[in-house]
């Protein structure tokens, strides 16, 4: 037992037996706190679950992959990759939401499944602000304007004057509805003052097939989907959707180059923990995740599927996403798209 001697008498053999009594009282305290510091592990402790809410042999899979592995070598425990499809990434994104806030469980997220997802679904399963942690952002998928070689149209200027000569006629391809393709598009048009029909795809292989049979008239997906067509001449590159020109193909400008200065979009791709992870685990995955994508040799791995990666703090990617939230609330209400 450990007791204080509270009485108020100031001699000197008090003062002597008070001070003892406090010093055997914290002493131990202060030992036993640093016992039970001790004794718990140091994170990774274990292996670390990353769902990847899209099918095995995706670009953002392949970008998964690539980056956990470098990012298992330094954390000294293997990241298990878990794919969860279906739903446009929702299913497994809300798996991540529901996980334990412990950062064993990780998520990629894109800007499909958190800039995109509660404004064509308030009934979402998750919210994407509130149920997670931002970590890292991995970079961005920008997207490709390409036409098939028939088309009279070599840059984005003689496309748009192709495009008025024609009102309603030309037809444009992306992955599906409200996708980034798709509204891409939809930003492309209004900037252009052009007039084009969309058409929905399942899939960026069947877009390709039908743009280059010419049944389409222009696609606007991610450049590792195009990319080995336009190498091969079969397709036409008019410009890349990102402010930067790609290192894939730098002979292909931008958009904004092509006298539309501001025009941006691409598919971003992210890590997320559940909320409520500790701080201190988050910044540590974050520096893990940033030395990795500033490697050279990640970023040539990276730049073999036409992938710009990034680094920076979790609070730069959180306004990432409130920033890409509301710039395509706006480009849908523009449009005068109706999410169903």
């Amino acid at each position: 037992m450990y007791s204080l001697d509270f009485r108020f008498d100031f001699g000197p053999h008090s003062v002597r037996s008070s001070f003892v009594s406090f010093v055997s009282f914290v002493v131990p305290l202060f030992l036993l706190l640093g016992a039970v510091q001790a004794a718990e592990p140091a994170f990774p402790a274990r292996p670390v679950r990353f769902v990847v809410p899209f099918p095995p042999g995706t670009t953002t899979d392949v970008v998964a992959r690539l980056v956990a592995l470098r990012v298992g070598d330094r954390l000294g425990q293997p990241i298990v990759v878990d794919n969860r499809s279906g739903a446009s990434g929702t299913i497994g994104v809300e798996t991540v939401a529901r996980a334990a806030a412990d950062g064993y469980t990780w998520g990629l997220g894109t800007t499909t499944t958190h800039a995109l997802a509660l404004i064509l679904n308030p009934k979402l399963g998750y919210d994407p602000v509130r149920d997670f942690a931002p970590v890292a952002l991995l970079g961005d998928s920008p997207y490709f304007l390409t036409v098939n070689p028939a088309l009279p149209a070599s840059n984005v200027r003689e496309f748009i004057a192709h495009a008025r000569a024609n009102p309603g006629k030309l037809l444009y391809a992306s992955v599906g509805n409200f996708s980034v393709g798709h509204l891409s598009g939809e930003l492309f048009k209004k900037a252009a003052g052009i007039d084009m029909v969309h058409v929905p795809y399942k899939g960026s292989n069947l877009a390709l097939i039908d743009l280059l049979a010419g049944r389409i008239h222009l696609n606007i997906s991610t450049i590792a989907a195009s990319l080995p067509h336009v190498r091969a001449g079969k397709l036409r590159a008019l410009a890349v959707t990102s402010q930067q020109r790609v290192a894939a193909l730098p002979q292909v400008p931008t958009i904004a180059e092509s006298g539309f200065p501001g025009y941006q979009a691409s598919l971003w791709v992210g890590v997320f923990v559940p909320a409520r992870t500790p701080g201190a685990v988050v910044a540590r995955i974050n520096r893990e995740f940033n030395a990795t994508l500033g490697s050279a040799e990640m970023r040539d791995a990276l730049a073999e599927q036409a992938f710009e990666p990034g680094t920076g703090t979790p609070d730069a990617f959180a306004r990432l996403i409130r920033e890409d939230t509301a710039r395509w609330r706006k480009v849908i209400q523009d449009a005068g798209l109706r999410p169903e």
